[in-house]
Protein backbone atom coordinates (compact mmCIF):
# COMPACT_ATOMS: atom_id res chain seq x y z
CA UNK A 1 0.00 0.00 0.00
CA UNK A 2 1.31 3.43 -0.93
CA UNK A 3 1.20 5.87 1.97
CA UNK A 4 0.07 9.07 0.42
CA UNK A 5 -2.07 10.94 2.97
CA UNK A 6 -2.03 11.15 6.79
CA UNK A 7 -4.97 12.92 8.46
CA UNK A 8 -4.08 13.84 12.06
CA UNK A 9 -6.66 15.17 14.51
CA UNK A 10 -4.76 17.31 17.01
CA UNK A 11 -5.72 19.29 20.10
CA UNK A 12 -6.42 19.04 23.81
CA UNK A 13 -9.75 17.40 24.71
CA UNK A 14 -9.57 19.03 28.16
CA UNK A 15 -9.88 22.54 26.68
CA UNK A 16 -13.37 22.53 25.18
CA UNK A 17 -13.30 23.24 21.44
CA UNK A 18 -9.56 22.55 21.26
CA UNK A 19 -10.72 18.91 21.17
CA UNK A 20 -12.13 19.44 17.66
CA UNK A 21 -9.18 17.75 15.92
CA UNK A 22 -9.23 14.59 18.05
CA UNK A 23 -13.00 14.33 17.59
CA UNK A 24 -12.66 14.56 13.80
CA UNK A 25 -9.73 12.12 13.86
CA UNK A 26 -11.83 9.56 15.74
CA UNK A 27 -14.81 10.09 13.43
CA UNK A 28 -12.62 9.65 10.34
CA UNK A 29 -11.04 6.47 11.72
CA UNK A 30 -14.54 4.97 11.79
CA UNK A 31 -15.19 5.72 8.11
CA UNK A 32 -13.95 3.99 4.99
CA UNK A 33 -11.02 5.92 3.58
CA UNK A 34 -9.34 5.32 0.22
CA UNK A 35 -6.28 3.08 0.06
CA UNK A 36 -3.18 4.92 1.19
CA UNK A 37 -5.09 7.32 3.47
CA UNK A 38 -4.80 6.95 7.23
CA UNK A 39 -6.61 9.05 9.85
CA UNK A 40 -6.24 9.14 13.60
CA UNK A 41 -6.57 11.05 16.86
CA UNK A 42 -3.16 12.37 17.91
CA UNK A 43 -4.49 14.61 20.69
CA UNK A 44 -1.50 16.31 22.28
CA UNK A 45 1.00 13.63 21.30
CA UNK A 46 3.30 15.61 19.05
CA UNK A 47 6.16 13.16 19.40
CA UNK A 48 3.96 10.26 18.23
CA UNK A 49 2.83 12.28 15.20
CA UNK A 50 6.41 13.28 14.37
CA UNK A 51 7.58 9.66 14.42
CA UNK A 52 4.62 8.56 12.28
CA UNK A 53 5.47 11.30 9.78
CA UNK A 54 8.96 9.84 9.45
CA UNK A 55 7.31 6.89 7.65
CA UNK A 56 6.83 9.20 4.68
CA UNK A 57 3.61 10.71 3.38
CA UNK A 58 3.06 12.77 0.25
CA UNK A 59 0.50 14.88 2.09
CA UNK A 60 -0.28 15.57 5.73
CA UNK A 61 -3.55 17.17 6.84
CA UNK A 62 -3.68 18.43 10.42
CA UNK A 63 -7.21 18.94 11.77
CA UNK A 64 -7.24 21.46 14.60
CA UNK A 65 -9.08 24.32 16.28
CA UNK A 66 -7.69 27.51 14.72
CA UNK A 67 -8.63 30.99 15.97
CA UNK A 68 -8.78 33.40 13.03
CA UNK A 69 -11.60 35.69 14.09
CA UNK A 70 -14.25 33.94 11.98
CA UNK A 71 -17.65 32.92 13.34
CA UNK A 72 -17.40 29.82 15.57
CA UNK A 73 -17.72 26.58 13.62
CA UNK A 74 -16.22 28.03 10.42
CA UNK A 75 -14.00 25.53 8.61
CA UNK A 76 -10.93 26.82 6.77
CA UNK A 77 -8.28 24.98 4.79
CA UNK A 78 -4.87 26.57 5.39
CA UNK A 79 -1.18 26.02 4.86
CA UNK A 80 0.91 26.07 8.09
CA UNK A 81 2.43 29.39 7.05
CA UNK A 82 -1.06 30.91 7.28
CA UNK A 83 -1.14 30.28 11.03
CA UNK A 84 2.49 31.07 11.81
CA UNK A 85 5.70 29.13 11.60
CA UNK A 86 8.19 28.63 14.36
CA UNK A 87 11.43 30.51 14.42
CA UNK A 88 14.57 28.52 15.15
CA UNK A 89 14.18 26.50 18.32
CA UNK A 90 16.62 24.77 20.54
CA UNK A 91 16.55 20.98 20.78
CA UNK A 92 14.90 21.05 24.24
CA UNK A 93 11.90 22.93 22.83
CA UNK A 94 11.60 20.54 19.89
CA UNK A 95 11.59 17.42 22.04
CA UNK A 96 8.71 18.25 24.39
CA UNK A 97 6.79 14.98 24.01
CA UNK A 98 3.56 16.54 25.23
CA UNK A 99 3.58 19.58 22.94
CA UNK A 100 1.36 19.69 19.88
CA UNK A 101 2.12 22.97 18.19
CA UNK A 102 2.01 21.97 14.50
CA UNK A 103 5.04 24.05 13.55
CA UNK A 104 7.10 22.46 16.33
CA UNK A 105 6.10 18.95 15.23
CA UNK A 106 6.98 19.74 11.61
CA UNK A 107 10.31 21.22 12.67
CA UNK A 108 11.04 18.06 14.67
CA UNK A 109 10.29 15.86 11.65
CA UNK A 110 12.77 17.90 9.61
CA UNK A 111 15.34 17.81 12.44
CA UNK A 112 15.06 14.00 12.46
CA UNK A 113 15.72 13.88 8.71
CA UNK A 114 12.14 13.36 7.57
CA UNK A 115 9.82 15.16 5.20
CA UNK A 116 6.11 15.56 6.08
CA UNK A 117 5.27 16.21 2.43
CA UNK A 118 2.78 18.92 1.61
CA UNK A 119 1.07 20.03 4.80
CA UNK A 120 -2.41 21.48 5.19
CA UNK A 121 -4.42 22.47 8.24
CA UNK A 122 -8.18 22.00 8.25
CA UNK A 123 -9.08 24.45 10.98
CA UNK A 124 -12.30 25.08 12.82
CA UNK A 125 -12.96 28.39 14.54
CA UNK A 126 -13.54 27.59 18.23
CA UNK A 127 -16.30 29.10 20.35
CA UNK A 128 -14.99 28.09 23.79
CA UNK A 129 -11.43 27.26 24.84
CA UNK A 130 -11.92 26.80 28.55
CA UNK A 131 -11.00 23.93 30.85
CA UNK A 132 -13.71 21.36 30.28
CA UNK A 133 -14.29 18.20 28.28
CA UNK A 134 -16.60 18.44 25.30
CA UNK A 135 -17.14 20.65 22.30
CA UNK A 136 -19.51 23.60 22.16
CA UNK A 137 -22.70 22.86 20.21
CA UNK A 138 -21.67 24.91 17.18
CA UNK A 139 -18.23 23.27 16.92
CA UNK A 140 -19.75 19.83 17.51
CA UNK A 141 -22.03 20.50 14.52
CA UNK A 142 -18.91 21.22 12.42
CA UNK A 143 -17.46 17.72 12.99
CA UNK A 144 -19.56 15.95 10.29
CA UNK A 145 -18.82 18.80 7.87
CA UNK A 146 -15.09 18.40 8.56
CA UNK A 147 -15.33 14.64 7.96
CA UNK A 148 -17.09 15.32 4.64
CA UNK A 149 -14.46 17.92 3.73
CA UNK A 150 -11.59 15.51 4.42
CA UNK A 151 -13.28 12.84 2.28
CA UNK A 152 -13.68 15.38 -0.54
CA UNK A 153 -10.02 16.37 -0.23
CA UNK A 154 -8.62 12.85 -0.33
CA UNK A 155 -10.91 11.81 -3.20
CA UNK A 156 -9.68 14.84 -5.17
CA UNK A 157 -6.07 13.71 -4.82
CA UNK A 158 -5.86 10.41 -6.68
CA UNK A 159 -2.18 10.65 -7.59
CA UNK A 160 -0.72 12.82 -4.83
CA UNK A 161 0.12 15.54 -7.33
CA UNK A 162 0.52 19.18 -6.35
CA UNK A 163 -2.32 20.19 -8.67
CA UNK A 164 -4.85 17.85 -7.06
CA UNK A 165 -7.62 18.77 -4.63
CA UNK A 166 -5.54 19.46 -1.55
CA UNK A 167 -3.47 22.05 -3.38
CA UNK A 168 -6.36 24.29 -4.37
CA UNK A 169 -5.88 26.82 -1.59
CA UNK A 170 -8.01 28.28 1.12
CA UNK A 171 -11.64 27.28 1.52
CA UNK A 172 -13.33 29.81 3.75
CA UNK A 173 -16.53 29.45 5.75
CA UNK A 174 -19.15 27.32 4.11
CA UNK A 175 -19.97 24.54 6.55
CA UNK A 176 -21.23 25.41 10.00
Amino acid sequence: MSRRVLIAGIGNIFLGDDGFGPEVGRALAETELPEGVWAGDYGTSGMHLAFDLLDGYATTVLVDAVSRGDPPGTLTLLRPTDIGHADRRDTATLTDAHGMQPDVVLDLVTLLGGDPGRVFVLGCEPAELEQRIGLSRIVERAVPAAVRRVHELVRAEPDGSESAGLGRGVVEGGDR
